[in-house]
């Protein structure tokens, strides 16, 4: 007996041959929409945690501002910045302070002279040219002044020389001398004036 002939197993044979042709094409057909529903849901968790990631942040927004205000205050506190009206009042103000430094360390203010203030970004450099004489102890007592004072003021261009010895007419002796030839730049800043 065959089993090809037999009604009964030939039924068998086709609803197995059905069922293995149904699970193939659902396999086919079902199994790449399955990965990409995995695939969708794993992204949405990411960007679930993302957008909370970004909801923490500007929750604490407020708070940053808060703070970046209370610097900005801070800094307008210090004082760095020389707050004159122009840039003319600004250098003025600081030959003055220079000058006074330079008398009471018990110094000779030879000259000064204003350079062209230069603007960077929002804030204008106030530079002032000044020729000095005095000892080691006048050239540190006016710097010292200088660099702790308010408004800031730097100092750059340092140039330090020894004056020239004098002869004494009596004795024809040359007589050595403490006091230096001191030249440096002074330097303020101000905010940019707006136009």
């Amino acid at each position: 007996m065959e089993l090809t002939n037999n009604p009964q197993t030939q039924r068998w044979l086709a609803v197995g041959l059905l069922v293995f042709v149904v699970l193939l094409v659902s396999l086919i057909l079902v199994a790449p929409i399955i990965s990409k529903g995995f695939e969708l849901n794993e992204s949405k968790e990411n960007l679930a945690f993302t957008l909370k990631k970004y909801e923490q942040i500007l929750a604490g927004k407020d708070a940053i501002v808060g703070n970046i205000a209370a610097i900005k205050q801070q800094h307008e506190n210090q004082g760095y910045f020389n707050n004159q009206g122009t840039s003319a009042l600004a250098s003025a103000q600081m030959q003055e302070f220079i000058k006074q430094a330079i008398v009471q360390a018990g110094g000779q203010l030879s000259s000064t002279q204003v350079l062209p203030p230069t603007n960077k970004d929002k804030f204008s450099r106030i530079t002032v040219s000044v020729r000095m004489t005095g000892n080691i102890e006048v050239l540190r007592a006016v710097l010292y002044k200088l660099e702790t004072s308010t408004p800031l003021i730097v100092i750059e261009q340092l140039d330090i020389r020894p004056m020239r010895s004098v002869r004494n007419r009596i004795t024809r002796q040359i007589e050595p001398s403490n006091d230096l030839n001191i030249n440096f730049q002074a330097i303020g800043f101000m905010r940019a004036q707006t136009q």
